[in-house]
């Protein structure tokens, strides 16, 4: 900041009762206007000269370790999110899957302008962004302008923003004396839709504070209280093969399985539930059930957190390998136009291989149904496809010493 600009901003802030301000170069030099009008000073050169000026002007200076006026949050649960690669590779995501279309850049208290977002303008509106901004992230507008201004409450603050046919958003602070105004100025508006001033009734999808050109976030600005921005302070904890325990709060229809951990919901696909066959997740896990797994990955544009249930497990697998060569008799669980399966350990999700059609032997007449029982020799077990091929044939040959079943 010049050094003109800096003095008249101190100037303004020591004429009117009530006002601060705090001015910074790092590690250098610093100024803070304080409430009551007290200026700290500090400086990381000897001063003896400026003090010296200071007492002849019939001021009074006192040394203080540290300013009185420093910075210091109220909120204990303070975040700030940097407006990092994350934040926008993420913003890139939600664009494109038309979740978020507007970013609100507040570059000053009370003081924002917004910004329509689309695949093709994200980079053009990011260098236009004032350093040091708070950035908000919402979702679209209403475009049927009644339904939006319907929505306003009774009463209270809100930023009422409408877009023009060219494209150009406007906001207004108004209160409930001043809705019936605003309303009819901007008819014939694009898309509109009001934003709450109140923090716990403001709802973006996720915020962050921009760092300076060299990464470091010294803006003093506290990213709102978003679900967004609190899984993201605890994506940042988590590593790719950590270990976690959670809680499972959901089944899904569709067969995944999601769990609590610490606030943040995870995943796991049912592949990831067993190393051995199952049907539904139920078979596994219950909701309730307190588990632990491995974290396969850290998603931090789409904040999601793949977890491995069997990861944590012994894999049968090897085990299953030193079995080639063994003759067992199971059951056929499953008939397909290329071969049967048949079950070869005698318990209800045991591993399954597949007998081919050229390998079933031509006694049965090709005619076997499921829950047949067959005998079949373990001829090959493939660890990396897992899978495991069965023979009818070979079972019945002289060297079989008779059936037995695992």
């Amino acid at each position: 900041m010049p050094i003109a600009a800096g003095l008249e901003l101190v100037r303004a802030m020591l004429r009117d009762n009530g006002a601060w301000c705090r001015l910074e170069t790092e590690g250098a030099f610093t100024v803070h206007v304080g409430w009551d009008q007290y200026l700290y000073i500090g400086s990381s050169h000897p001063c003896d000269a400026a003090l010296t000026r200071t007492r002849s002007l019939g001021l009074f200076p006192e040394r203080l370790d540290a300013s009185p006026n420093d910075f210091a949050p109220d909120d204990p649960a303070y975040v700030q999110r940097p407006a990092d690669a994350d934040f926008w590779a993420r913003l890139h995501w939600a664009v494109s899957a038309h979740r978020a279309t507007y970013l609100e850049e507040t570059y000053a208290a009370n003081a924002s302008r917004w910004h329509r977002l689309t695949r093709d303008n994200i980079e053009a509106v990011r260098a236009q962004l004032t350093p040091r901004a708070q950035l908000a992230v919402w979702p679209d507008l209403l475009t049927d302008v009644d339904a939006a201004m319907s929505s306003l409450p009774e009463v209270g603050l809100v930023e009422v923003l409408w877009e023009d046919e060219d494209g150009r958003i406007t906001g207004v602070v108004v209160d409930e004396t001043q809705f019936e105004a605003v309303t009819s100025q901007i008819t014939g508006a694009c898309a509109a839709g009001a934003v709450s001033l109140a923090t716990d009734e403001r709802h973006p999808l996720f915020t962050a504070v921009l760092p300076d050109s060299d990464g470091v976030l010294r803006a003093r600005w506290q990213t709102e209280p978003t679900p967004s921005d609190r899984g993201w302070a605890f994506l940042k904890t988590l590593r790719r093969g950590q270990v976690v325990t959670g809680t499972v709060t959901t089944i899904a229809g569709f067969g995944v399985t999601f769990v609590d951990i610490v606030g943040f919901t995870a995943m796991i696909n049912i592949p990831e539930l067993s190393w051995r066959p199952i049907n539904h997740p139920s078979d596994v896990v219950s909701v309730g059930q307190q588990i632990t797994a491995k974290v396969l990955d850290v998603d931090m544009v789409r904040e999601r957190v793949p977890l491995s249930l069997r990861a944590v497990q012994e894999d049968p697998w090897p085990q299953v390998a030193q079995r080639i060569g063994q003759v067992v008799t199971g059951p056929v669980t499953k008939i397909v136009p290329f071969g049967v399966f048949v079950r070869i350990e005698d318990r209800e999700n045991g591993f399954e291989g597949l007998v081919h059609t050229s390998e079933l032997d031509e006694s049965t007449g090709g005619i076997v149904e499921v829950g047949d029982a067959l005998t079949v020799k373990i001829t090959d077990v493939d660890l990396a496809r897992r899978r495991i091929a069965l023979s009818q044939t070979k079972a019945r040959t002289p060297r079989h010493q008779g059936d037995r079943h695992s």
